[in-house]
């Protein structure tokens, strides 16, 4: 079936079985996976003793809910946005394959319930902090996008909140570990966003997004503000092994990873091209997962008193 008639089709005459696999894609799984694989190790090394399992299967279930409910909202405010971007213009609803106010309530629906879920059984501050991931990421760092190119930054605040969400489901409070892991997200996500924004920066531009490398056209400062945050990172992932969250084989794994990181940060100063981009996001992607299983294989028991 050709593109074009996949976007021309009303939503009126696509199957159950298509329809829910664009509801799906409302939610964005792979973020949403990416949101409870940070939760569940910050759930772990906020744990004081053994993991409570209904506790965290419970704490996964209303972030998935509320991670897929912002996906979907985010999805709905930027529909018109998708539709003049070549990487977006298939989506459910600019391709015109969903009824957007089907998608408002599919969205509406499964956040509240998150929300609720947390409230009921985990606890207040936990759904405290999934409310502020959810409302800062779709009515502030949304339409910040079309408006400076410091959304990039206000957007790592939500994108930083499930460890700590995770953290406070297991430990009862926010305590310095968990601030910790919320500061690591943060920093991590500004290089990686940068590089995804330097790869697709004429789709941006299209969408009408102002991301820094959309304005920065020589690339130059984008380059330096991704080199800036890798070295600002290198120390910060050393804090959960100062305050005793992490041992000592951690300490020295986030060194290694913190360095091969800037490695592939320094070639964007000289040649800002999507070579250079596509490696530093690489190496982003790779980097993450990598400190996060580090930080589970040594966790230090107990995590924090």
């Amino acid at each position: 079936m050709s593109a074009s008639y996949e976007a021309a089709r009303p939503f009126s005459r696509i199957g159950a079985r298509e329809r829910a696999a664009d509801f799906l894609e409302l939610t964005k799984p792979r973020v949403t996976s990416l949101v409870l694989v940070t939760t569940l190790v910050g759930f772990y090394l906020g744990s004081k003793g053994p993991l409570d399992i209904v506790l965290l299967l419970n704490t996964l279930l209303g972030t998935a809910l509320v991670a897929a409910g912002t996906s979907a909202l985010n999805q709905y405010v930027e529909r018109q946005e998708d539709g003049r971007m070549l990487r977006t213009r298939l989506r459910p609803l600019p391709a015109g394959r969903l009824d957007p106010g089907h998608a408002l309530l599919f969205a509406a629906v499964i956040s509240v319930a998150g929300l609720l879920h947390l409230v009921l059984t985990v606890n207040l501050m936990t759904a405290g902090l999934a409310a502020l991931t959810l409302l800062s990421y779709v009515f502030v760092y949304t339409p910040l996008k079309r408006i400076t190119t410091l959304c990039t930054l206000v957007g790592a605040i939500p994108g930083a909140l499930p460890p700590l969400g995770g953290w406070t489901a297991a430990h009862g409070d926010v305590a310095a570990g968990g601030v910790a892991l919320f500061a690591i997200l943060f920093v991590w996500q500004l290089p990686h966003a940068l590089a995804i924004a330097m790869l697709y920066k004429d789709d941006y531009a299209r969408g009408g997004f102002r991301l820094l490398p959309v304005v920065d056209e020589a690339g130059s400062a984008t380059g330096r503000q991704i080199l800036a945050h890798c070295l600002v990172l290198l120390p910060l992932s050393l804090v959960p092994t100062m305050l005793d969250v992490t041992g000592v084989v951690y300490f020295c794994g986030a060194i290694v990873l913190g360095l091969g990181l800037t490695a592939f940060a320094v070639p964007i100063l000289v040649d800002a091209s999507a070579r250079a981009a596509r490696r530093m996001l690489l190496a982003s992607v790779v980097y993450l997962p990598a400190l996060l299983c580090l930080m589970a294989l040594d966790r230090t028991m107990p995590p924090l008193r």
